[in-house]
């Protein structure tokens, strides 16, 4: 075998061997999946990464709220403007990396996971559809944390928050044990069970939405956040390696799989259906303060002579005020000249009428 083999084997190995590595480290990350979305939510499809901290943001723009900062995120195209889903809903998997999605409309590498809530987009939700009481529900049963705003309160009410309550809905009729495969888990570990707790309360929100289909059918939009942690505890117990984890990771793509096709169906395919799948959050969440010290910021930061933006995120709404509002008064300056420059005096005015009257009399 000549030197020139030996070489270019050893740089088809090494090929090889880089060709892995960036697959291993690109494919296998946290990731953003987009279960479904109406077709005037046009996601495209392709490996443009998306902050934790821009998905807020990226929720409003997608049921057609501004927001303070421009995103500039090449996965999501203008949509038209009189067009909104009815509801928006978006599932956090804390433990897990990415789900087996069999159906997903696009899917997105997720960085800087930094953990995120959603209370932005519902205080627009509820001061621009207060009169509608829209539906606001933020769930997270591991933490027996719940938000609920608008006709949530009324739905939800029988909606099982604490962990035992939870628990005990797996013991009553028509409970997730009887249709799912458990295989390796078990009714017993306290992990498994918070687990299965998850999984209940998902199939307990489709019910619950199928019970009041009406909710679906107003003009208010919807939203939905969910946050499940029940990997992450069977992760940290058994091992990534386990069949428990394995099982339960299966089981959860199923559900979510399901979850998302039911409500997607029960909001007349107008929703908007969202999973975060993130191995561990890199910072804890904390509310960001300003010092009084602090110097004070330019408002263009690109310009180093301080002058401001050419316009803002309502420079839009503004510019059409004006312009229409221009073309009208236009319209009505030429129409009522167009009249008084061909009116006939003794006929369309009342004055020269009665003069005219006047003077035949005397």
């Amino acid at each position: 075998m000549s030197l020139t083999d030996c070489g270019r084997r050893m740089e088809a190995v090494f090929s090889a061997v880089f060709a892995l590595f960036f697959l291993a480290s690109g494919v296998h990350g946290d990731s953003l999946t987009v279960l479904q979305a109406p077709e005037f939510v046009s996601f495209q499809k392709g490996d443009w990464p998306v902050s934790g901290e821009k998905i807020p943001d990226l929720v409003a723009v997608t049921m057609g709220f501004s927001v303070k900062e421009d995103l500039s995120w090449p996965g999501l195209q203008a949509g038209p403007l009189f067009q909104r889903p009815r509801s928006n809903v978006l599932v956090v998997v804390r433990g897990v990396d990415s789900l087996a999605l069999p159906q997903s409309v696009a899917s997105y590498p997720l960085e800087n996971p930094v953990p995120f809530t959603l209370d932005s987009v519902a205080e627009t939700v509820h001061s621009l559809f207060a009169e509608d009481t829209p539906v606001v529900l933020q769930l997270a049963p591991s933490e027996e944390r719940l938000y609920m705003l608008g006709k949530a309160n009324a739905v939800f009410e029988d909606l099982p928050v604490t962990l035992q309550q939870i628990r005990a809905r797996l013991s009553q009729d028509g409970s997730v044990l009887s249709s799912l495969p458990l295989n390796s888990l078990s009714r017993n570990a306290e992990a498994d069970l918070l687990f299965l707790s998850e999984v209940q309360v998902l199939h307990d929100i489709t019910a619950l939405l199928q019970r009041h289909r009406h909710l679906a059918k107003d003009h208010s939009p919807d939203l939905y956040s969910l946050e499940l942690s029940g990997l992450e505890e069977l992760s940290r117990l058994y091992g990534q390696d386990s069949p428990q984890y394995r099982d339960a990771t299966a089981i959860l793509a199923s559900v979510l799989q399901k979850f998302g096709e039911d409500v997607y169906g029960l909001y007349g395919n107008s929703a908007v259906v969202e999973v975060v799948t993130v191995k561990t959050f890199e910072t804890p969440l904390t509310r960001k303060s300003r010092s009084i010290l602090e110097s004070k910021q330019i408002s263009n930061p690109g310009s180093p002579y301080n002058l401001a933006y050419k316009y803002n995120f309502h420079y839009a709404v503004i510019f059409n005020i004006v312009l229409w509002l221009m073309i009208i008064l236009a319209l009505a300056v030429i129409a009522i000249s167009y009249n008084l420059w061909n009116m006939d005096p003794g006929y369309d005015s009342i004055i020269y009428r009665m003069t005219n009257q006047k003077i035949r009399m005397d």
